[in-house]
This record gives structure tokens, sequence and C-alpha cells, in this order.
């Protein structure tokens, strides 16, 4: 019988796993929208209506005014990128090739010929997953508008009325266990806090200190870049290579493998600074996960889901941490603390507390003779 319910219910998560998707994201907007109505209930004892609606019209007024000041060039650049890419890459093509028969360590392989097509292979490769993940998205039309809509409208319902989803939650638990599950709640609720305040401003610093750095190089398309980078930076690990080696792609044309090799440097040090140096300064609360398992994660959702996947696989990733240190590490076996929390910040006092008097009792199951 468990085994038939446990393959019923993966038989139901694969039927609606785009349903689910989307409340995730719904989730992750209604954090984003809990945590600025909750400082302004906070600081200022706004009513919660209130606070949300504001933090809705400053959200549309923030993103209209930096659309406006903003999207222009980029939709200029990014235009002009692609008109010229087929010329851009057959320069970058020959530049490889150039730098193949000079260096005699890169003539066997395929850079040394210029017809071989190898850069125009991994763009159209890239550009061909991109196709395969988002075009049904954008040409859905109508199905588009629709979950658009149930995500904002889920989103606002569960920042206006948080406790009410908690505590709906926790009453489908039995009595027993509903402590476990509201620390569970409790600290899934200040990771994704963590993830969503911390990845937004890790895509702003980026993109600034990225679009600044490309402009100083004199690259072309600086600005576009600087977006780019600060968009993809929502994909752990892959989003960082390809916003660092993409930039520096376009320099190849110009001959000056120093120049490019500074791109690169660019690219390495902004991240490295954006990660160890700026965001632990401006944020109070930083999430730690093992990186194998982020980077296992990003590809598992992505085989799994497309582009979507990557976007939700961190926080999909963070929750199931916090699950398993609560319920598997603490409740089922009584180590509780062991596994390093996910917000560190968040939950160092907490764990401390439950070394020194632990606070769920260790789950024994019963054998029949």
């Amino acid at each position: 019988m468990a085994l038939f319910v446990a393959a019923l219910a993966i038989w139901f998560i694969v039927r609606v796993v785009e349903v689910l998707l989307l409340v995730v994201i719904a989730v992750l907007c209604a954090v984003y929208l809990s945590a600025i109505t909750d400082l302004l209930e906070r600081r200022f004892g706004v009513k919660r209506w209130i606070g949300l609606a504001s933090a809705v019209v400053a959200t549309v007024a923030a993103v209209v005014g930096i659309g406006a000041l903003l999207v222009p060039p980029v939709i200029d650049q990014t235009q002009a990128l692609i008109s010229g890419l087929p010329q851009t890459l057959t320069k970058i093509q020959n530049v490889l090739a150039a730098w193949a028969r000079e260096y005699p360590v890169l003539f066997p392989a395929e850079l040394a010929n210029p017809a071989s097509g190898l850069v125009g292979g991994l763009i159209d490769a890239a550009a061909g997953f991109l196709r395969g993940s988002i075009l049904p998205y954008v040409t859905a039309g109508g199905k588009l508008f629709i979950e658009s809509a149930s995500v904002v409208v889920m989103a606002l319902y569960l920042a206006r009325q948080p406790r009410l989803y908690r505590d709906g939650v926790l009453s489908l638990l039995p009595p027993k266990y509903r402590p476990l599950g509201a620390r569970v709640l409790d600290d899934a609720g200040a990771t994704l806090r963590a993830w969503v305040v911390g990845q937004l401003l890790a895509m702003m610093i980026l993109a600034a200190l990225t679009a600044l750095g490309l402009w100083a190089l004199d690259v072309p398309f600086w600005l576009a870049f600087g977006i780019f980078t600060g968009l993809v930076a929502v994909v752990p690990f892959f989003g960082t290579l390809v916003s660092t080696l993409l930039p520096a792609l376009f320099v190849i044309e110009s001959g000056d493998w120093v120049r490019v090799v500074a791109v690169i440097l660019l690219g390495v040090a902004v991240h490295v600074a954006e990660a160890n140096v700026v965001v632990p300064r401006i944020m109070q609360h930083r999430v730690s996960l093992p990186p194998v398992l982020t980077i296992a994660s990003v590809l598992i959702m992505g085989t799994l889901i497309g582009v979507a996947g990557l976007v939700v696989a961190v926080p999909v990733l963070a929750v199931t941490t916090v699950f398993v240190r609560h319920v598997v590490q603490g409740a089922w076996y009584g180590d509780v603390g062991s596994l390093e929390p996910a917000v560190l910040r968040t939950t160092e006092r907490r764990l401390g507390a439950d070394r020194r008097e632990p606070a769920v009792t260790p789950v024994r199951t019963k054998t029949s003779a």
C-alpha cells in the first residue's frame, strides 16, 4: 500500500509539474512582497493591506522607471548585435584560426580551420536550447496570460495573509508534529526571504559593475551584456560562466588577446567582489548551500523543466535542505543542528538553543512481530 501511494504521488506530481512551478514562482513573488510589507508594518506601523499596496506600487514604479531608462538602448544594442551576428561570427572564427596557426599547440584543434563553424555551432546550440525552452511560453498566447495573472493573484493573496496558509498547512499534520512543521515553515520562509533579497541585490550589482567595466574596456554592446549578466545571475555557476565568456567572445574579433583576457578577468573580478565583498556587507542574511548540490540541482531542474527550472532550482534546493535538517536529521535521527542551515545568521541562534535543549523528539517506528 505504501509503494502504491508513493507511485501515485509521483505520477500526480509529474502530471501537474507545470502547475507546481507556477505555485513556486508565486511563493517567491509573495516572499518578496511580504519582505517589503513586513518592513513597512514593523517600522511605520501601517496596516498590512496598505503596506502591501505600497510594495506593489513601488515595485511597478521601479520596473517602469528602469525599463524606460534602459530598455530603449538595450533594444538598440541587441538589434545591432543580432543583425551583425553572422559577420561577427565569421571574424571571430578567422581570428581563432589565425591564433591556432600562430600557436602550434592549438593547430590540431578545429580552431585552425576557418570553415569549421565551431563558434557558430556553439552559438546555434545555445540559441536552440533557449528557443526550445522559452518559445513555447512566448507562443502560448492566452495560456501565458492566464498563467501570469494566476501567479500575480496567488502572490498577492499569499503576501496579504501568509499566516492563513501557514496554519492551513499545519492543520494537515497530526497535532504532535505541528511544532516541527511550524519550525520547518518558519525556517523555509526565512531561507526564501534571504535568497530573494540576496538574489535581487546580486543581479543589480552584477549588472551595474559589469556594464561599467565593459564600457571602460570599450567592449561593444556593453549595456546589453551588463543587463544579460544581471539576469543570468539567477543561475549559479552556469550564469557566471556564460556572462563572463560571452563578452570576451565578441572581443576576439579585434584580434587583441590581451583585451580578451582583460574582459575575462573583469568578469571574474566582478563576480568575486559581488559574492565576497559587496553583497555580504549589504545583506544581513546569507544563504549557504553546498556548491556540488547547487550545480546538481540546476542540472536536474533544467533537464526536467527547462529554463524555468533553472530559475527555481536554488530555492527548491534551499527548502529541501531545511526539510532535511529539521525532519530527517532532527526528528528521525535526533541529531538536531548537525547539518549546516541554509540561512546562516537567521538560524544560528536557534541551532545553539537546539543543541542545548533538543526541541523535537526522535520518531521511532513500530515494527510488528
